[in-house]
């Protein structure tokens, strides 16, 4: 085959790298968004009971940040290698998981409802489960970067619910 053929059927890398660029700006601004209604300080949170299992406030950014990059690689990769009605599908899936996985923060935190937060992880945890089937449409492989990503979700209902249970 040659150049031609293969680059009509091939995004350009230009393109490629233009997808991981917006995949790790839409997780940035997902993680500020986000960040912007923490407050594991304030007064309403520390009067939470919660589980003797509940990692200390510094355990969150550590974990979420490498989360969050695997998820820009795995986003911008399977949108810079796919095209047509599936990227479209795909790039719907990682903004929804995006708004959900921002929003949760804004429930539990500036709502105060961990009630509402647990809602919004039941969400997340159904948008990782349909963002990982979509990416494995794409790249199976890549799909296989966001399990953590899925776990820690799943994890994060856990101790939502948890701290539901504690505090009806």
């Amino acid at each position: 085959m040659d150049t031609e053929s293969r680059n009509a059927k091939t995004p350009a890398r230009d393109e490629r790298a233009l997808w991981y660029g917006l995949a790790a700006a839409g997780v940035a601004a997902t993680a500020v968004a986000g960040g912007m209604a923490v407050d594991p300080r304030s007064s309403w949170y520390r009067s939470l009971r919660k589980p003797s299992w509940q990692p200390p406030p510094w355990a969150f950014g550590a974990v979420w940040t490498p989360l969050y990059a695997t998820l820009a690689y795995a986003s911008g990769h399977a949108l810079g290698i796919t095209e047509g009605t599936r990227r479209r599908r795909l790039l719907a899936s990682v903004a929804c998981n995006l708004a959900l996985n921002a929003g949760w923060n804004w429930l539990f935190f500036r709502l105060r409802s961990p009630r509402a937060g647990l809602v919004g992880c039941a969400l997340l945890d159904l948008s990782n489960v349909e963002l990982i089937r979509r990416t494995a449409r794409v790249d199976a492989t890549t799909a296989y970067t966001l399990l953590p990503y899925a776990a820690w979700s799943a994890f994060a209902t856990g101790l939502n619910a948890a701290i539901v249970r504690r505090n009806p």
